[in-house]
């Protein structure tokens, strides 16, 4: 007399759950995010110099730093160039954990300006105290690159989509028992300057290759 043996049900329903998970590959690592592409369609890589440029034509050039009238001189704020045909100072993305690579959309990252100035700060990005007397959260200069934490949640921003183009966000997850601010960063205009700051209008963002 044959015997046959089998499966028990529950280790047959897992096979073919794991089977067809599989295929649809649910059990292989999350998937990483797009990577941003520059105005070539090439994408943009860590380590290189790009300006970023805004989408909308005759509403200023790209972006640099400067100082601003309602402080002093160091450490200088990012601003938009007033002159569209300017493509302002050029620029090197530094997204978190990754030293050689793609830069991706949704990842944290440290954004420096290739410059030297008169101030003794660096030229990365961070965002600033709260003004008072504008209401604004402006983005300056003087962050620290790298060494994610709780003490450099200001160092660091994000690049997403926005319909077609891209947006500049503020939404560090660096820490993650840190509570920050989420929000766009877009234009705030004063005494004739274009300041970079917090905003619920976002800039529309491109990036070109040095």
């Amino acid at each position: 007399m044959t015997m046959t043996l089998k499966a028990p049900y529950p280790l047959v329903f897992c096979f073919l759950l794991f089977a067809f998970s599989a295929k649809l590959g649910w059990v292989t690592a999350d998937a990483a995010p797009s990577p941003v592409l520059d105005i070539t369609g090439n994408k943009l890589q860590t380590g290189v110099d790009y300006y970023i440029l805004p989408v909308i034509r005759g509403r200023g050039g790209g972006l640099t730093l400067a100082s601003t009238s309602n402080k002093t001189s160091c450490p200088l704020d990012v601003v938009q160039e007033q002159h569209e045909v300017s493509n302002g100072l050029s620029l090197k993305f530094s997204p978190v954990n990754v030293t050689k690579g793609v830069v991706r959309v949704s990842t944290d990252l440290n954004i420096k300006f290739s410059a030297t100035t008169i101030c003794v700060q660096s030229t990365v990005w961070k965002l600033g105290k709260f003004d008072e007397q504008t209401g604004q959260w402006f983005v300056t200069s003087g962050g620290v690159e790298g060494n994610p934490g709780r003490q450099t949640t200001s160092n660091w921003f994000k690049i997403e989509k926005f319909g077609d183009d891209y947006k500049l966000v503020f939404c560090p997850t660096v820490c993650n028992f840190c509570k920050v601010i989420c929000r766009d960063v877009g234009i705030f205009f004063q005494d004739e300057k274009r300041r970079l700051a917090l905003s619920d209008v976002p800039f529309r963002a491109m990036f070109k290759k040095v």
